[in-house]
């Protein structure tokens, strides 16, 4: 990968297919680095046209970290966001937004296409309400909107005690991918068959470019700390196309619904047997889905003249 000059951070990323094709940024969720972008998916946007750029969000794998290695206490930003109180963090989602505004400016990129999942939905959300002008188009999946309604923000308890778990070694390679293995397990899609040796081999990969929870728990803290997100949402302009699983158990369908609501003119796909993440069965829908809206959102060329 390669580090961008980002405000005062670096971010890692990588890019691939032809420099001058339409820009499509995959902005990943919480405390994973930007190879836990799959590639077929990669591959299949690229396929289909696309310049693809998948990269760290700061305190995140190669990207710049934001502060010491000392992990906050989310008991208590958890307990103040549930009744509706005020968090501090060290940053925000806006702030995380504007690193991947920052990232399309050191890339030269204009407008792109903004696909994120999870917490990268979110980021993906208020670029495209804080900066209208650098989107084409924005595919949010399995996110949302910071509703705090219980019906729309709280999972399973027992994907939110999955999340929240520290492994019991960040420095051991396979005790990382066993501990994933079963973070995933639980919040997995039961509609889609697991290959838990493909499994096993990603988690290596993604694992392999450093595990840190200390810029894992300030990630969840500027999520706490951004709120209730729909009124800023309300200002979004970009063709929006909302990607939700019917068996989401750490965000709950429900806030699929609730993101396409609060977004003027947003679509909304369900897909039925999907949970919290993206296994083999789920890319080839989603390249498919991304593809076809992204392309819907490209402007027609202008006629030649004879």
């Amino acid at each position: 990968m390669t580090l961008a000059a980002v405000g005062g951070l670096e971010l890692d990323y990588e890019s691939f297919g032809h420099a001058n094709a339409p820009s499509i940024l995959l902005i990943m969720g919480l405390g994973m680095p930007g190879v836990a972008w799959p590639d077929p998916i990669v591959d299949g946007l690229v396929d289909a046209g696309f310049r693809v750029i998948r990269f760290d969000n700061r305190d995140c794998g190669h990207s710049g970290k934001v502060g010491g290695g000392r992990i906050p206490d989310l008991r208590i930003a958890i307990a103040r966001a549930l009744l509706r109180r005020r968090v501090i963090a060290p940053y925000t989602l806006d702030d995380m937004a504007a690193d991947t505004v920052g990232l399309q400016d050191a890339l030269g990129i204009g407008r792109a296409h903004l696909v994120g999942v999870s917490m990268g939905g979110m980021i993906a959300q208020n670029v495209a309400a804080l900066f209208p002008r650098r989107v084409a188009s924005l595919t949010s999946i399995m996110s949302s909107t910071g509703n705090p309604s219980p019906r729309v923000a709280l999972g399973r308890p027992r994907a939110l005690r999955a999340i929240l778990a520290r492994p019991a070694s960040t420095s051991d390679v396979e005790t990382l991918v066993e501990h994933y293995v079963r973070v995933f397990g639980v919040i997995g899609s039961p509609g889609f068959a697991a290959d838990a040796e493909l499994l096993r081999h990603n988690l290596r990969r993604i694992v392999s470019r450093g595990i840190y929870p200390a810029g894992t728990a300030r990630q969840l803290l500027a999520i706490l700390a951004s709120g209730d997100r729909r009124a800023l949402l309300a200002r979004i302009a970009a063709p929006t196309l909302v990607v939700h699983g019917s068996d989401d158990p750490l965000l709950p369908v429900a806030a699929g619904h609730d993101t396409a609501l609060h977004i003027p003119g947003a679509r909304l796909e369900i897909i039925p047997g999907m949970g919290h993440d993206l296994p083999p069965g789920v890319q080839p829908l989603l390249v498919d889905r991304i593809v076809a809206h992204c392309r819907g959102a490209l402007p027609t060329p202008e006629p030649r003249s004879a």
